[in-house]
């Protein structure tokens, strides 16, 4: 199960209202769609990727409420994020110290010519030296390839592509993001019923 927030990120407030609605949202209606509440992996592209690090790194941006897993897709982790107009990579340090690590999973492609793949590497090194489990997937692809995407300058917006690399990006992000998910633990084990 999969929710989109909708969100503006040229709103007065940067979005975090429209995102911390729609985290919300998810805290209290996952269940009615079939979803496991305590099992929540948050993802986030581009500026969207320093709004969900935030909320796997710093409580105070979704009110105590924090993810199980986190997927950082082409995010500038050393820029402020909306949800609490702090960089990721500087919280990091203090929430190492006071909260149980999540796991992170990251991609970036290394043509990005918008958020260079430098971000990723420096965050993935921070999360590692302060003990969090992180991987980071470094594809072939731009900015918007990462996500199965090209930019269309005359729209000014991302629409899909079939270019085979591109292709081959957006798939290893999505498996990326389905592995996230699949390796949360169930909160509770499962027990056969008795026959």
């Amino acid at each position: 199960m999969c929710f989109v927030p909708d969100w503006r990120p040229d709103a007065d407030d940067g979005g975090r209202s429209h995102l911390r609605a729609s985290a919300l949202f998810v805290q209290q209606n996952a269940g009615a769609f079939g979803g496991d509440t305590g099992r929540i992996a948050l993802a986030g592209w581009s500026l969207g990727a320093n709004a969900a690090m935030a909320a796997a790194i710093d409580p105070r941006a979704l009110d105590g409420w924090r993810p199980q897993a986190v997927v950082g897709i082409a995010g500038a982790y050393a820029r402020p994020q909306p949800l609490t107009g702090r960089a990721p990579i500087h919280e990091l340090a203090a929430a190492a110290e006071s909260l149980p690590a999540v796991p992170v999973r990251l991609i970036h492609g290394t043509a990005d010519p918008v958020v260079t793949v430098q971000e990723s590497r420096r965050f993935h090194t921070a999360l590692q030296h302060h003990g969090w489990p992180a991987s980071l997937d470094e594809p072939d692809a731009d900015h918007a390839g990462v996500i199965m995407t090209e930019y269309d300058p005359e729209s000014c917006r991302c629409r899909p592509s079939h270019t085979p690399h591109v292709v081959e990006a957006g798939t290893r992000t999505a498996r990326l993001l389905a592995d996230a998910a699949h390796r949360i633990p169930h909160a509770c084990p499962v027990v056969p019923e008795p026959y």
